[in-house]
């Protein structure tokens, strides 16, 4: 399995596409404002605090408050609000903890109002990003995410992964962490710490001290609602979680960002820095690497399958429904395999789905009839082993008598949602029907124009794949008659991403040239 990361940066912000053989599995976008990501650390203030709801609401800075439960405090709470206070007021002078004396824990069934107050300062971690009309959904149980390790401070509990199954790598891991790790922080050992040597986790336990000593430096002078840490950006933290063996290439078009990802590949796994280049292409990376024609494909209400069934996927404010239809499949199998090859490659594309798309919450999928229990079983254990690489916490109910499988995925920020519509080409949307057929005369008209009055030398065209084959067509092409008029070649390129009746011409740094 051979995994590969597509980096686009673009004026308006970063898109991110993680490649599994090829096929798409997940797209990230990062905007140029990236504040109230998960991970991120705020100083804020108390708005207000309802007891009927056990929870309170926090001004970070949003612009709805954001929502804290008591459940979400921590059982260190106590430690944590007299540390930001101590250190607000000069009595904190240093970061770390050995000298800190940590207060007891709260109570698991306690009361908001018993240790949060109106107008109190905070310091809270962003758990779920806003989402539609919501505020973000914060914690005060903090922890700061490393490669191997995450730190978890006003603590001394050393936690390990249960993927991790070896009892003596277990003792081995737990030993190492009790040796290094500093007083009054606690340690959550990850699955991939599994078989490391002492130095990388010592390294990436120094890594996270620093990321402490920053907050604390931030917080000293932070007045609130401020951030007082910020977490990786979304390529990093891909890589911080995803990055092993299985990478291959990452593509990076952009000189300034591949220098940073590649300093930060170094700093987790050295020697790994050789896989990160430099795509300089003629077209946009997402183009030449076919992402644009999966996101289209995927995106949308339909979702087609290779064997010629399809998905309809229907969102509504509280739940997702998924419906499989087996649309054109042939198969010499009866009925009832038809029906379970059908079933177990929707289950397939579903998990993919679920995960390029970022969809959480309830997700209902509506399967395909089968009679024969074996076969919903194993339907059931097929989409089990397709959720698994799914980092997104999830549950998966059995086959209902009525034939539904029932889904619930976390959902901790926006779904990802792409139009994949298009306008009419030839009304363009308004019901009136426009001269198309002097389309082609148009750009030829405006190519003229940056040719001869504008004197320009490097220009490529862009159009959707149809009009590219128009502009070729025949040995005597318009393409072939642009070069005997104006005495250069015109590149024309197909662009999965343009409709039907959208052009663009660039320069050669791929830059949109203005008419």
């Amino acid at each position: 399995m051979s995994l590969e990361l597509v980096v686009d940066a673009r004026p308006q912000g970063i898109w991110l596409a993680l490649l599994r053989e090829g096929k798409l599995i997940e797209l990230h976008e990062e905007k140029g404002n990236n504040d109230f990501m998960v991970g991120d650390l705020y100083l804020g203030k108390v708005r207000k605090v309802v007891p009927s709801l056990n929870a309170s609401f926090v001004d970070v800075g949003y612009e709805k408050d954001a929502f804290l439960h008591y459940l979400d405090l921590g059982p260190q709470y106590n430690s944590l609000n007299k540390f930001v206070r101590q250190t607000l007021d000069g009595k904190q002078s240093v970061p770390d903890l050995l000298y800190f004396k940590s207060e007891i824990d709260i109570p698991k069934d306690g009361k908001i109002d018993d240790v949060v107050a109106t107008a109190q300062p905070i310091l809270v971690q962003v758990a779920k990003e806003p989402i539609s009309s919501k505020g973000p959904r914060l914690c005060s149980e903090i922890t700061l995410a490393g490669r191997y390790i995450v730190l978890v401070p006003f603590s001394n509990k050393i936690s390990i992964s249960q993927k991790i199954k070896d009892p003596e790598e277990r003792d081995r891991l737990k030993g190492i962490l009790e040796s290094i790790k500093p007083k009054n922080f606690g340690v959550i050992i990850r699955t991939v710490a599994e078989n490391k040597k002492v130095e990388q986790l010592d390294r990436d336990l120094k890594n996270l001290m620093e990321k402490w000593k920053k907050m604390f430096a931030n917080l000293k002078t932070a007045t609130p609602p401020s951030r007082v840490l910020g977490e990786l950006n979304k390529a990093s933290s891909l890589l911080r979680d995803m990055l092993n063996s299985d990478f291959t290439a990452i593509h990076v078009n952009d000189v300034g960002l591949l220098e940073e990802m590649k300093e930060y590949v170094t700093s987790i796994a050295p020697g790994r820095e050789k896989i990160l280049k430099h795509y300089d292409g003629k077209i946009s990376a997402f183009e030449r690497f076919g992402i644009n024609k999966q996101i289209k494909a995927l995106f949308g209400k339909k979702v087609p399958l290779a064997s010629g069934g399809y998905l309809i996927i229907e969102h509504t404010e509280a739940m997702h429904v998924i419906d499989v239809n087996s649309g054109n499949r042939k198969g010499a199998e009866g009925q009832e395999d038809n029906a379970l090859a059908t079933n177990v490659e929707a289950a397939e594309e579903i998990a993919r789905v679920l995960r390029l798309r970022d969809m959480g919450g309830i997700i209902a999928i509506d399967f395909i009839d089968m009679h024969d229990k074996e076969n919903n079983k194993a339907l059931y254990e097929h989409l089990k082993e397709f959720m698994k690489p799914d980092r997104a916490k999830h549950n998966i109910l059995p086959p209902s008598k009525f034939g539904v499988v029932e889904i619930t995925r976390q959902r901790v920020r926006p779904e990802t949602d792409i139009n994949t519509n298009e306008s009419c080409p030839t009304c363009n949307g308004t019901g009136e029907i426009q001269a198309s057929i002097l389309f082609a005369e148009e750009i030829e008209n405006n190519l003229h124009y940056l040719l001869e009055d504008r004197k320009m030398k490097d220009v490529t065209l862009w159009v959707h794949p149809y009009l590219e084959s128009h502009f070729k067509r025949g040995l005597l092409s318009r393409q072939v008659k642009w070069f005997f008029k104006y005495k250069k070649w015109i590149p024309v390129r197909g662009i999965a991403a343009h409709h039907l009746m959208q052009y663009t011409f660039v320069d050669k740094d791929k830059k949109e040239i203005a008419l």
